[in-house]
């Protein structure tokens, strides 16, 4: 009888240790499955995102002094204008 009862007790422990191992496998799966979903959308949010754009406007009739540009860009708040 003590043999059975050992044999009972091991097999359940091994039960209770696979199903333990398989839902922390599956938890692992699922929080990598979330990261990757919400990475993924990041990257394409941040391509989205408008750019600076930049212009180079000569103010040849204004200063005719001078050679630098008058350089304008917008950085997405605002406009600004480097004379």
């Amino acid at each position: 009888m003590s043999l059975f009862r050992t044999v009972v007790f091991t097999v359940i422990g091994l039960a209770v240790a696979l199903l333990a191992t398989l839902f922390t496998a599956s938890l692992v799966v699922a929080f990598a499955g979330i990261a990757t979903v919400l990475l993924a959308a990041r990257a394409i949010s941040l391509r989205l995102q408008p750019k600076t754009q930049r212009a180079y406007v000569y103010a040849e009739a204004r200063n005719a002094h001078r050679s630098q540009p008058v350089r304008i860009w917008n950085d997405g708040r605002g406009t600004i204008i480097d004379m």
